[in-house]
């Protein structure tokens, strides 16, 4: 009797825990003969993924950050390489991490394993470069933004837009007031949620200017309701701490950052996917970030775009405003809210901009498309 097939899945965030178990999901109710193992998070291992390494050991941001764990990604690198090399998987889907995912792809290529990769690495951003690598080791890239897949076709590589899994994951449009009665806040109180990001490295260095912005903002709207998502990755105590003599005292939600943001009236925003979730909850937000000084002159040196948030990149200007290094001070911050907080013609204005970017990403399904694509790599189900 034959084995079930297997497919190896890589991720490393939470975002790509999450689009990589809908992924699963469809490919599920599409071949239930389909065994599932590699690495990932509590999404991918709800989904009955064998979790060989968890996606926590290569969640990493930025070049002084990365080096001291180099080691143990290495490790992680070659314990996947070698599992894939004992199990033969019938196909690899690699989700996002580029650094990681692309040297883990030249290995499955060497082992003749057919690679689909989703969540497209930036490149038409920096390191345009890399689309030679990916010509070469990766079999099919799923594009989840709508310009690129023309740029990976005109580069030689086998492209499809299967549409943003954001879209589904954001809950659906209501009042902020439904939102807070959701997450068990104050109604009346004006709100501001405060997303520092998912990594220790993001909330050491943006979320103590986060806190002193929402300060100031408290000292003028009595009563301001400050809330917090907390990523699975960060322990409550971290959040807490950089609270510690504020005189605010935050509401802390798990998780479910989409929804702090509906209830907000506006919000502070890590750069990252956590943009363009909150973007699309259409309330009004100012994006933050901050890397090492070495990290960021590289990147300023490769970048090849005019902005750094996606909802501006999809907009194609700078619809939100993005205070990175330093320009991120708590002064920046607070005026940038100043100004959208209230209604008016900035706030119209973002708010439209926002629902424009919405519909540029299409509807709901990029999971069901994705694993269609990923289908046509693999042999057909043995017949019984």
């Amino acid at each position: 009797m034959n084995s079930p097939p297997q497919i190896l899945v890589v991720t490393g965030e939470a975002s790509g825990d999450a689009h990589a178990a809908e992924l699963v999901a469809a490919l599920q109710a599409r071949r239930p003969d389909l065994r599932f193992f590699g690495m990932g998070g509590s999404k991918l291992a709800a989904r009955g993924v064998e979790l060989l390494y968890g996606a926590h050991e290569v969640s990493v941001m930025g070049i002084t950050e990365v080096l001291p764990k180099i080691p143990r990604i290495l490790q992680v690198l070659r314990g996947l390489a070698s599992a894939a090399a004992e199990r033969r998987p019938t196909c690899a889907i690699l989700v996002d991490i580029p650094d990681f995912n692309l040297r883990l792809a030249k290995k499955l290529k060497a082992l003749g394993v057919p690679v689909a990769y989703y969540v497209s690495p930036m490149i038409w951003a920096w390191r345009r470069g890399r689309v030679k690598t990916i010509r070469q080791r990766v079999d099919r890239m799923l594009c989840i933004l709508p310009f690129e897949e023309a740029f990976y076709r005109d580069s030689g590589v086998d492209a499809r837009y299967v549409g943003s899994p954001v879209v589904e994951q954001v809950p659906a449009p209501a009042s902020a007031s439904e939102f807070r009665e959701r997450l068990g806040l104050s109604v009346e109180a004006p709100t501001l949620a405060l997303l520092p990001g998912s990594r220790m490295s993001e909330i050491r260095r943006l979320l103590p200017d986060m806190v002193s912005a929402a300060k100031q903002l408290a000292a003028e709207r009595p009563g301001l309701q400050i809330v917090v998502p907390v990523a699975p990755t960060i322990a409550r105590e971290e959040i807490v701490s950089r609270f510690e003599g504020s005189g605010l005292s935050p509401r802390l939600v798990e998780g479910r950052a989409p929804e702090v943001v509906g209830a907000s009236d506006a919000a502070i925003v890590a750069s990252g996917t956590a943009v363009l979730e909150a973007g699309l909850m259409q309330r009004p937000l100012v994006v933050v970030y901050r890397v090492s000084l070495l990290t960021y002159w590289v990147g300023r040196v490769m970048l090849k775009v005019a902005h750094v948030a996606l909802v501006n990149l999809l907009a194609n200007r700078r619809l939100v405003p993005e205070l990175l290094q330093g320009d991120m001070t708590p002064e920046r911050i607070a005026a940038e809210i100043r100004r959208v907080w209230e209604p008016g013609p900035p706030r119209e204005e973002m708010l439209r901009g926002l629902e424009e970017v919405r519909g540029r990403l299409g509807g709901p399904g990029a999971a069901e498309r994705a694993a269609e694509a990923v289908l046509e790599l693999l042999p057909p189900p043995a017949k019984v």
